[in-house]
């Protein structure tokens, strides 16, 4: 987003930000228990002093962080450099960043996190900004030329067949991952995420899950509460009115507050996602489909592992396609075109929907943008369940004993910092370049980026730590509750893991514009799928379908 796009959009919410806040009182927050809280506490340690300084700037309430708390925050996290790197050492080196320039996040932030490490270290940082829809195909290109015009690049671990699977990436040094503290990353982002042929090339500066964001003031409702009562339609087995447990519940609730109000002002369901983003809208699709589509007994969901045959035309994923059609009549006006930008940034933060599915980052947002409107009224959980669950290997639909099936989907398995190849002919440029990417990957610097508007959310054990989140500002009730929604998710059994396999982002980009062409109602939700699936096999056998499904085994530890 443009900034004065960006600050237009800021004059135009300050009504609305006045008129809910006021309605905070009206729902409780769903807490965690208080054992879970107790599990997510520690002892003091020699860097709290630290942590909790910089989680002070700007703090929690005190406005949205600008670069000059960018630049604060790098400087005094700067230690770990300092032990590995002599002042100046770098002088007249120049490196070339290529990253995300999201809702000015991510590479807004790196820059005001590296200028006082550049100033240490006397390198220069030029950089490569690029939209979240176009990022996809820049890579790629680069990727089939061989053109690599950047010496470290923000990439997520799907990428890693293509990019580190090719060799364009340099292996971390031992320092390196002594100074970042890789013990500390929550275990599903460990080793083999990150590496390649049994190589670390990762530093990971994010944790990727999709979680369930909810209003409750919306689901605390009494008038609401009495026209669910009342209302004769499908409640899906929600027999009084509250936050949904699972898919079918959601569509019930969208579907009943069409045309609802709560305090004065229109009030909407779920916020889904249609409009193509570079690939990575195919993800909110993903979320709808995990726990129809992943079962307890299979790895796979994505596609089968013997053959590399996909599943997204199968009875599970086309639920999951016709669900969306079936809810956009009910959800806002237009909503066909928006991409998760709009859903997250522009609609639920703005108090616009009352549920919506996006990766961490609306936790943080709802307390600390400037944007949010909702951020006394926000609630979180794992991605709703199913209460059925789609067998592929009998072709049946299985009800569990346990109850409904929950899959929470781990989404693009975290953003990370890599170092390509092309440095590690040049000793000195190479130390600088880890360097840069080491200050970024930072355990300190992590829990800021945690905290804070950054584009990135909890991925260190270290960070689902209370007290110090308590300490900077966030409601008790309400960090719990988000920490909950996010260890649950990187710790359930049945979490849905996204294939590390070359060529990913090209399976999610026609799936895309595909789904594009079936939500516009270019035939019906099987004939969509159907597309995809013909697609995506002509895509396999192009990669080559045997290796393909030797990588696709292997990413799921089969």
């Amino acid at each position: 987003m443009r900034k004065e796009v960006y600050d237009r959009l800021m004059q135009l919410q300050s009504s609305r930000r006045n008129v809910l806040k006021g309605a905070a009182a009206v729902g409780a927050l769903a807490a965690g228990s208080s054992g879970f809280i107790g599990a997510l506490t520690r002892p003091a340690s020699a860097q709290d002093d630290l942590r909790a300084q910089i989680l002070q700037i700007p703090g929690v309430g005190k406005g949205q962080p600008t670069d000059a708390d960018f630049q604060k925050v790098g400087e005094l996290c700067l230690a770990a450099t300092k032990a590995n790197v002599k002042e100046g050492e770098f002088a007249g080196v120049e490196l070339t960043f290529m990253g995300l320039n999201n809702q000015n996040l991510h590479n807004v932030l790196f820059r005001g996190f590296l200028k006082p490490w550049e100033a240490y270290t006397g390198a220069k940082i030029n950089w490569i900004d690029l939209a979240q829809a176009d990022y996809n195909a820049r890579l790629q290109q680069s990727i089939a030329t061989s053109t690599v015009d950047f010496d470290i690049l923000q990439m997520g671990a799907p990428f890693e067949g293509d990019v580190c699977g090719k060799g364009l990436t340099s292996e971390m040094p031992d320092w390196v991952k002594a100074q970042i503290d890789m013990q500390d990353v929550v275990s599903y982002l460990q080793p083999p995420v990150g590496t390649w042929d049994g190589k670390q090339y990762r530093i990971t500066v994010d944790g990727d899950a999709h979680n369930f964001n909810y209003r409750t003031d919306v689901f605390s409702d009494a008038a609401l509460a009495e026209a669910w009562k009342a209302d004769t339609g499908d409640k899906a087995g929600l027999a009084e009115w509250g936050v949904p447990k699972t898919w079918q519940q959601v569509q019930a609730t969208t579907k009943f507050l069409k045309g609802k109000q709560v305090g004065g002002q229109d009030v909407y369901g779920y916020l889904d996602a249609p409009k193509a983003w570079g690939g990575f809208g195919f993800y909110f699709l993903g979320s709808r489909a995990s726990a129809y589509a992943k079962h307890p007994d299979d790895k796979a969901w994505l596609f089968d592992p013997d053959t590399m045959k996909p599943r997204i035309n199968n009875p599970a994923w086309v639920r999951a396609i016709q669900d969306v059609i079936d809810a956009l009549p009910s959800e806002p006006p237009d909503q066909i075109n928006a991409d998760p930008n709009q859903t997250a940034f522009q609609q639920f933060l703005a108090g616009t929907g009352s549920m919506v599915v996006w990766w961490g980052d609306v936790g943080s947002n709802v307390k600390t943008n400037d944007s949010s409107v909702v951020g006394d009224i926000t609630g979180f959980s794992i991605l709703p369940g199913s209460d059925d669950v789609y067998n592929s290997k009998t072709g049946q639909w299985d009800k569990l004993a346990s109850g409904p099936n929950y899959a929470p989907n781990c989404a693009y398995i975290g953003w990370g910092v890599y170092v390509m190849a092309r440095v590690d002919s040049d000793e000195k440029k190479k130390k600088a370049a880890w360097s840069a990417a080491a200050h970024l990957g930072g355990k300190d610097l992590s829990l800021w980026c945690a905290a804070y508007p950054s584009g990135f959310q909890p991925y260190r054990n270290s960070h689902f730590n209370i007290p110090e989140w308590v300490a900077a500002g966030y409601d008790e009730a309400f960090i719990s509750s988000y920490l909950k929604s996010e260890a649950d998710s990187y710790n359930h059994p049945n979490a849905a893991i996204e294939p590390r396999i070359p060529g990913i982002f090209q399976y999610y980009s026609v799936a895309e514009d595909e789904l594009a062409k079936t939500f516009a109602g270019q035939g019906t939700a099987q004939e969509g799928a159907d597309r995809i699936a013909a697609a995506w096999e002509k895509i396999t056998d192009q990669i080559g379908r045997e290796n393909q499904i030797k990588l696709y085994k292997a990413s799921l530890g089969m």
